[in-house]
C-alpha cells in the first residue's frame, strides 16, 4: 500500500453529489437555513460527537456514519464552495485536517481511509442552501451484499463512542 491522492473534475455533477444538492435545497425552502449549518448546530451543542473544534472548522463523527470512525468537517462559518475558503482559514483548516488523521493514525493503527471534499458545483457556489465539508472514510469495515444492493450502510459502532475514542486519542510531539 501507498499513499495517493486524486483531483478529479467532471463535466457532469455526479448522482450522489446531485442527491445531496436537491435535499439540501428542498430543506433550504422548507426551512429557510441551511441543512448543514442546522446540523453543525446541532453538533456542536450537543458536543458528544465532536472530535476537533476550533476558530474556523468542526470535525465530528455524524450521528448517522456509515462506517466506524467516519468523521465530517465543516466550516463554521456557510460557505457552500470549498474554492472560495478564504485564505487566513486554510492554516485552520489544515490543522484541523491532520489532527483528525493523526488521531486516525495512532488511535486505530494506521487503517485504510478515503476523503472527499464535497463542495457546490461551480455555478452554484454562492448558494445559502449548501455548505462544503470533508469527509473521512477508515476503511474498517467491508461492505457486503446488503450495502451494495441498497446503497444503505449498516454501521455496528455508536458515533458518540468513537468521538471519545478519537478526542482521548494521545498525539505524540510534531
Amino acid at each position: 500500500m501507498h499513499p495517493h491522492s486524486q483531483i478529479v473534475a467532471t463535466p457532469f455533477v455526479p448522482v450522489p453529489i446531485r442527491r445531496q444538492l436537491y435535499e439540501a435545497e428542498r430543506h433550504y425552502d422548507a426551512m429557510g437555513r441551511c441543512v448543514y449549518c442546522d446540523i453543525l448546530a446541532h453538533e456542536l451543542e450537543a458536543g458528544e460527537r465532536i472530535v476537533v473544534d476550533n476558530t474556523h472548522f468542526v470535525a465530528f463523527v455524524p450521528y448517522a456514519a456509515r462506517g466506524p470512525f467516519e468523521v465530517h468537517i465543516l466550516p463554521k462559518v456557510h460557505q457552500a464552495s470549498f474554492g472560495e475558503l478564504p485564505d487566513e482559514q486554510l492554516g485552520d483548516f489544515a490543522a484541523t485536517l491532520r489532527t483528525v488523521l493523526r488521531k486516525l493514525y495512532f488511535g486505530l493503527k494506521n487503517p485504510d481511509y478515503n476523503f472527499a471534499i464535497i463542495t457546490a458545483p461551480h455555478y452554484q457556489q454562492n448558494e445559502p442552501h449548501f455548505h462544503w465539508h470533508l469527509r473521512i472514510l477508515p476503511r474498517l469495515t467491508t461492505p457486503a451484499g446488503f450495502e451494495m444492493g441498497t446503497g444503505m450502510f449498516i454501521n455496528v459502532a455508536l458515533p458518540e463512542e468513537n468521538a471519545q475514542f478519537l478526542r482521548e486519542v494521545e498525539l505524540p510531539e510534531g
